[in-house]
């Protein structure tokens, strides 16, 4: 069955709840793994929720804590929906664990603040834009025509969680992202056209923070991932890091915290969203029309 929210966010917070109630047991790993005659690896892996537990798996653990009554329950109920599928694990075989992971929680989370400095994030990608930055991957590393095909599909299927309610989205681009030729003029002149619309949108807010401004943070586009409290569990916010294809690094509380002063930095020293809109527009005219001058004369 595919889950209608996302298993990745069941199995961290199912993974959360398991490490508390060892840790306030007073249990180490190796203790849990030797009872249940486990690998001490397997209970780390579903701990960090790298790997998920069968139900019959946490039904086990809760009896070994001794855990009952409703909290048992909730307990049960979340791992049979950690236990699901998303969407985006049938394109298992051409996505890394970690992108993987990447998605499941774009799938859910109620806020994301986006820092990219060298492309359009990939919410806002037209296809042709995405199907050049992705076909580049096989400059690095060999990629069949067809793996390029359904990684193009996945980056456009993300972009559903765009007209999910309740999502809130601040963005903050470095105009050199206006500018970078991706394809040609006309994939250049589409997307900046997108993103001028995409910048319309009531739960958005769209900022260019403009080459000639002082910068005071440096580094790599970011994804701070946001979720509020529900009737399972509280999940710690949580910052992506993106590296060359598609390796992502989902740190912990503290990394979080700092970039969201890193970010707060950014949209400060950004434009505020009418003038970036006016920017994107003015770049799509003066950088990337020329193609659509040709095609009209």
């Amino acid at each position: 069955m595919i889950a209608p929210g996302s298993p990745t966010v069941r199995r961290r917070r199912l993974a959360a709840e398991l490490r508390g109630i060892r840790e306030s047991k007073g249990k180490s790993g190796d203790a849990v793994a030797a009872a249940l005659k486990w690998s001490p690896s397997k209970i780390s892996r579903y701990e960090r929720a790298r790997t998920g537990l069968r139900p019959r798996e946490v039904e086990r653990l809760l009896d070994y804590y001794q855990i009952t009554g409703s909290r048992r329950e909730l307990l049960l109920a979340l791992a049979e929906d950690a236990a699901l599928k998303g969407w985006w694990e049938e394109f298992g075989d051409s996505l890394s664990e970690d992108y993987q992971q990447f998605i499941g929680l774009e799938h859910e989370a109620t806020s994301m603040a986006i820092w990219h400095v060298d492309v359009v994030t990939g919410l806002f990608q037209t296809e042709s834009y995405a199907r050049h930055i992705i076909g580049s991957y096989s400059r690095v590393e060999p990629v069949p025509p067809g793996m390029i095909g359904r990684l193009v599909r996945v980056r456009m299927q993300r972009q559903q969680v765009l007209d999910r309610d309740g999502l809130q989205l601040s963005v903050v681009l470095d105009e050199s992202v206006l500018k970078r030729r991706i394809g040609d003029e006309s994939v250049m002149y589409d997307q900046l056209q997108r993103l001028a619309r995409e910048a319309d949108r009531p739960n958005l807010t769209l900022q260019v923070l403009p080459l000639d401004t002082q910068h005071t943070v440096f580094g790599e586009s970011f994804v701070i991932f946001g979720f509020g409290a529900d009737s399972d569990a509280m999940l710690q916010d949580v910052v992506s890091t993106e590296h060359l294809r598609s390796g992502f690094t989902l740190e912990g509380e503290r990394e979080t915290y700092l970039h969201r002063i890193a970010f707060q930095m950014l949209a400060q020293a950004s434009l505020d969203p009418v003038a970036s809109r006016e920017l994107i527009l003015e770049t799509a005219e003066s950088h990337w029309s020329g193609a659509k001058r040709h095609a009209s004369a």
